[in-house]
Parts: C-alpha cells; structure tokens; sequence
C-alpha cells in the first residue's frame, strides 16, 4: 500500500522554457527568467539581506537535486544551486497555453489546457457593463469600486473606507485570467461574498475566465486592512477528469491543502484543509504522521507567489524558500518507508524581473522514494502518470510515467 504527497511550491521555477520568447511582462518576453537562479545569485552578492543574510540556504532542496534540475533546464548555467548525488529529480516542461495557476495545477493533473484564457484589457473599461450589472443584481448594491487592474493589497488601501461606507464590493483583476472581488468579512458579509462569487462565476467562465476570487479582509483605517484565509477560488471545471478523479474512483482516499480544492472545483477531493503556509505545512506533517495507507495528499504553499513573486521582493521569496526548506526537512525525516514525496512547481515567477506577472519556466520535480527515475526531462503531465503507475491506477491523462 502507497501514500503519496504531492506538494506544488507555487511559482518556485527554474528558467529555461523552451517557448518563454512568447510570454510576456511589461511588453518584454520572459526568455531568461530564472526564480531559483537569480535568487540564489541576489542572495550569493548580498543583495536579499533583509530578514535574512548570506547565501540561499535550502539543503533539502538542494539534497533532493534542485541544483541538477536547474542545470538540466538551463544547458551551461552552473552552479546556481549545488548539484547532488541524488538521482531521483526532473526538470519538467509545461505544454499548456498560460503561465497560471490553473494550467500549471491541471496540467500535472494529467489535463493540459489547449486553449486561451480571457484576459481582461489594460484599458477602460476593463470589464463588460454586463458583468458589472450581474454584480449589482446579485450583491443588491447600486454599483461596485475598483473596476481596474490592481494589486490585492494597494487597492484596499485606496478603497476599502469607500466599500465600507458604500456598502458596494470591490471588483478587480490582475494580470491572470481572474475577476476578484473584495469585501469585508464583518460590514459586507463572508456569505454573501461568496454568494456573489458563485452568482458571477458561470457567466466569466463562459468567457474562459480562469478563477473568480473572492478576496474577504477585515480591519480598519486606523490599525490596516488584512486579508483572511478565507479566500476561495471559483476555478472553471477542468474539461475532463483529473489525476485526483482517477484516483478517487479507485477508492484511494484524496486530501488537498492549501487552495487546490478550489483550483480542481473539489473534482475528486474527499477532504480540504486551509490556511495560511505556516498552517498549511503543520497540516501537511499531520498528514505524514497520521494518513492511512493508500492516501494522496496534494498541497499547495502560494505565499513564494502572493507575497513575494507578484511583488518583485527578493529577499522575502529567499526567505519564504529557506522556511520551506527546514520544514520540509522535518516531512522528509518522518515519512514512513513506502512513502513518496514529490516537490514540484506550477510555474515561475522571478522576483528580480520586469513587471509583476508570473515568468513561463521550467518547475523542478524532487522525489523521495518510489521507484527509479527514468528520465530527468519530462512533462508537467508525466507527474500524474507517474503517480497513477504507483497506485496501479490507469493513466487517463497526456504524460507518460517517468518511473522505470
């Protein structure tokens, strides 16, 4: 009997995607992004000292190979990270069209995603009058704030006095495929919200708008506004079953941590626990100590995103990574013989690069236990097909397993 934990580090890539020269920041192509690499050079020149000091330090990772995934990504980039002797990592290349959430997620699900999100324009207006109208019916109010492109937390500081003397939600997007709406918890309503999230997210998915977001905070002007982690995503349906489908029809008990519940609409989820990082990683070593036998475990740590991707904050990414690193060092040191564990990424999202979007890269595939490694280069996809092959679950998806 197997358990398998699949933990994403979200937006954790390692440059050298073959296609980058088609995706885009600020008007300018991601070819040469590179997370890992140039954190770790920032790092190494003393340029990320802020809460932290001196060179990257992630042994776990780098124990697990992510120094030999970098360099198999980047043919010629030594050293960024030290390589290992261990041989059980990949460098993975994703096929799906975006550099998001939901194509990354999906894809090492099995399902890559064959066509274009919606993006909403840079421009004014950014949302169809209709949309907005939906959202004045649902929420009963006579109008909604925002109505741009926004960072989550510089909008409240603009707007959250006005939402609440208004009464009137705020709506948002950014450089995904999103419609965010936030509100606060106690003077708008966490139910009602969600109502209005759920209400507007057939209509945008229609239009292949990937996530409807509801974004609840709470606070004041005099002490701030802070957001909660009681987020939740309205992600449209993948377009056919999932890794956690498969595995669920087989009776093979499925846990998601973090936001994937969300991300895969709850297909084939039998259990979801939230919370912040730190939560969700004291959930993820319950989970080591505690799961039955025959379990999967998939979790999601998005604060390397939210927090310091999106941000361009350097020094907060390399300490979000060290913090992963000596947790995931306990995980490693209480797993059970037959356990395996898989750390890999969604997709990148270079701190030190221009504009704030996500970077089109390659994700590390790091692996304790389970059989032999095969092959170093593989495909998002081939993470589900290889987890399908331990559990002795047909592959139904586009990968092919990277097990001997």
């Amino acid at each position: 009997m197997t358990r398998v934990f699949l933990v994403v580090m979200d937006s954790v890539g390692i440059g050298g995607a073959p296609d980058a020269d088609q995706y885009f920041n600020s008007g300018l192509p991601d070819t040469g992004a590179n997370t890992v690499a140039h954190i770790a050079d920032t790092c190494r020149q003393g340029g990320a000292e802020q809460g932290r000091h001196g060179p990257l330090n992630i042994p776990n990772l780098t124990n697990l190979g992510l120094g030999n995934a970098i360099e198999m990504a980047n043919p010629g980039l030594l050293g960024a990270v030290a390589r290992s002797e261990h041989r059980h990592w990949a460098s993975a290349i994703e096929t799906s069209k975006g550099k998001d959430t939901p194509s990354g997620h999906w894809e090492l699900a099995g399902v890559p995603v064959t066509w274009e999100w919606h993006y909403f324009p840079k421009s004014d207006p950014v949302f169809p009058q209709s949309i907005l109208s939906r959202a004045c019916e649902i929420a009963q109010v006579d109008d909604v704030l925002g109505k741009c492109h926004a960072s989550g937390t510089t909008i409240l500081d603009d707007l959250a006095v006005r939402h609440i003397e208004t009464g009137w939600p705020i709506c948002y997007t950014s450089v995904d495929s999103v419609f965010q709406v936030a509100a606060h918890e106690e003077h708008f309503g966490l139910d009602r919200l969600y109502d209005l999230c759920g209400g507007l997210a057939p209509i945008l998915h229609d239009m292949r708008v990937g996530r409807v977001i509801a974004r609840p905070f709470v606070g004041d002007a005099e002490t701030g506004w802070i957001r909660t982690a009681n987020r939740k995503d309205y992600a449209l349906l993948p377009p056919k079953p999932v890794l956690t489908n498969w595995l669920q029809s087989a009776g093979i008990k499925v846990t998601a941590i973090g936001k994937i519940g969300d991300i895969f609409s709850m297909q084939g989820i039998d259990q979801v626990i939230k919370g912040n990082d730190a939560q969700l990683m004291s959930a993820l070593q319950e989970e080591v100590a505690s799961a039955s036998e025959n379990s999967f475990i998939f979790a999601n740590f998005v604060e390397f995103d939210s927090l310091y991707g999106h941000r361009r904050d350097v020094a907060g990414y390399a300490r979000a990574l060290e913090w992963f690193d000596a947790e995931i060092g306990k995980v490693r040191s209480n797993l059970r013989p037959d356990d395996i564990l898989i750390i890999t990424a969604d997709h990148g999202n270079d701190p030190t690069w221009i504009g704030t979007d996500h970077t089109r890269e390659q994700v590390p595939v790091l692996i304790q236990g389970g059989p032999v490694m095969a092959r170093h280069s593989i495909s998002f996809a081939d993470v589900a097909a290889s987890i399908a092959q331990v559990f002795g679950v047909k592959n139904n998806g586009a990968g092919r397993s990277f097990w001997a």
